[in-house]
């Protein structure tokens, strides 16, 4: 009952039609990548300005990270080098928000349908962030993974995390998952 109350007002909160709750911020990411069809072969451009689970899920369902740089004022994944690194095997775009602020979601949007991938969101560090069109972070990507650490600007007293979609049958298959 309490969680499926915490993933209701999470959800509006953010203006994401779903979200839903899962045991860490790790586990966003993976199920989310699970959920989207990752797996050996496949190509999952990032940053490397970030904790390792970004990473680290990637590789653990057998696919390739490929690594695009960071703007120098933002930290952030800067659209200009993805657009470099898409190549026929990119599977999806993993987009980190950091320090409170979101990467350029307008541009990454657009690789990302150029390529016909999904986009996913790692808002563990900006939860309440905004674009400048007032869309929050978790709802803008085909994805928004969020980790609810002690120590994140939305913590809980254990761990936890929550996936966000706009899309409800990949709801249902993070849900399953």
């Amino acid at each position: 009952q309490k969680v499926n109350e915490m993933e209701k007002e999470f959800a509006q909160y953010l203006g994401a039609k779903h979200a839903v709750g899962v045991s860490s911020g790790t586990d966003a990411l993976l199920v989310a990548l699970m959920a989207l069809g990752v797996g050996p072969g496949d190509e999952v451009i990032t940053t490397p300005f970030t904790f390792f689970a970004t990473a680290g899920v990637i590789g653990r369902l057998g696919a390739t990270p490929v690594f695009g740089d960071i703007e120098p004022a933002s930290f952030n994944l800067d659209p200009k080098d993805v657009e470099r690194k898409i190549t026929p095997r990119t599977r999806a775009i993993v987009a980190v928000h950091l320090f409170g602020q979101m990467a350029d979601m307008e541009a990454l949007v657009s690789l990302a349908n150029e390529a016909s991938c999904p986009l996913i969101e790692d808002a563990a560090q900006s939860v309440g962030a905004e674009t400048a069109r007032g869309q929050r972070a978790g709802s803008v990507g085909t994805v928004g993974c969020f980790s609810f650490f002690p120590a994140k600007n939305r913590g809980c007293f254990g761990d936890g995390g929550a996936v966000t979609t706009q899309d409800t049958e990949l709801a249902e298959r993070i849900s399953a998952l």
